[in-house]
């Protein structure tokens, strides 16, 4: 397994770029996920798509075990919400495609997901809680869709130029 580096904004085209679904889960997929959990380990993170490693495939890991729990990781292929509910929640959320900025976001409160797991099999999947807002934020990732446009168009704007300034004086 390798780390591998993760895209940060000001680079908006790489993260804005829709995903391509996955033909067949075989061992190259398998050692882009592990690669996967591994940088979002070490960034550290609970949620990564694929999209923010530069592969724009349908592909995510999500791990959302506390420090001193065992690790639990979801390896998600293909993901497709089918189902959401009127009740929403509220949530600060933060990337690692946007460091060190958080933001209250809103979002349905249950979701159901249909997805291929790591064997290739299809799979559904009722989320709730913490859960159900980390993969509807990594599957914004697969369609080209950042955490920052559920908020107002200022705090967007303010972030995006924030980070067009440290990257300007090279403090990215």
């Amino acid at each position: 397994m390798s780390l591998l580096p993760i895209i940060t904004l000001p680079d908006e085209k790489t993260l804005r770029e829709v995903s391509k679904p996955v033909a067949t889960i075989d061992s190259h997929v398998k050692a882009l996920w592990d690669d996967m959990l591994e940088t979002m380990y070490r960034a550290p993170g609970i949620g990564l798509a694929a999209i923010q490693v530069g592969v724009p495939q349908r592909l995510l890991v999500i791990d959302l075990a506390k420090d001193g729990e065992p690790k639990a990781p979801l390896f998600v292929a293909n993901p497709e919400i089918t189902w959401a509910s009127e009740q929403q929640s509220d949530y600060e959320e933060g990337c690692l495609s946007i460091p060190d900025y958080y933001e209250m976001v809103t979002r349905p409160a249950e979701i159901k997901v249909r997805y291929l797991n790591r064997q290739g099999e299809p799979n559904e999947m009722h989320a709730t809680g913490l859960m159900a807002t980390c993969l509807q934020h990594e599957i914004d990732h697969l369609n080209g869709v950042l955490f920052i446009d559920h908020i107002s168009r200022l705090k967007r704007e303010r972030v995006i130029k924030k980070f067009q300034k440290a990257h300007k004086l090279g403090k990215l």
